[in-house]
């Protein structure tokens, strides 16, 4: 038997980081969302984000690849948001990266409460700023010529 918790912090933008995702309407795209992790196999811990971007905290199953993850929630909450159009006027689609990150059960809560205070946290920090520090608190290597271009 195997035992496994592999737990991620994922971030990812609309297209062009386009304010798409409104304050009165969030809830049912989060909604969504977790609908397709539960349908993936996997446990949402918590989920929250800006007009321009999205925070998940979520545990996958170790046989599913979070390439194919991603790519799944993604392509679904694109057709999803695209049937709303009346809801989601702004949106054209998700950007073509994205952040995962792994995190330890032991700082999933810290993740958690990261994200319940994305709205707190992004009146003194830009998103471009935000994702440059996870990325370095996390070891991860960039180059800023392809920061932030889809």
């Amino acid at each position: 038997m195997s035992y496994t918790n592999l737990l991620y912090h994922i971030v990812f933008r609309t297209y062009d980081s386009v304010n798409a995702i409104s304050v009165e309407n969030e809830n049912l795209l989060y909604r969504y969302m977790w609908g397709v992790v539960k349908k993936k196999g996997g446990v949402l811990y918590r989920i929250g984000g800006m007009p321009d971007h999205i925070h998940l905290c979520v545990g996958l199953p170790a046989s599913l690849a979070i390439a194919d993850f991603m790519r799944e929630l993604k392509t679904s909450s694109n057709k999803y948001i695209k049937s709303k159009r009346e809801l989601f006027p702004k949106f054209s689609g998700w950007g073509k990266s994205y952040c995962a990150l792994t995190c330890s059960y032991t700082s999933k809560e810290t993740v958690v409460e990261y994200i319940k205070n994305q709205k707190r946290h992004h009146l003194s920090c830009a998103f471009q700023d935000e994702l440059r520090e996870l990325l370095a608190e996390n070891g991860v290597d960039y180059n800023d010529d392809y920061f932030m271009k889809e």
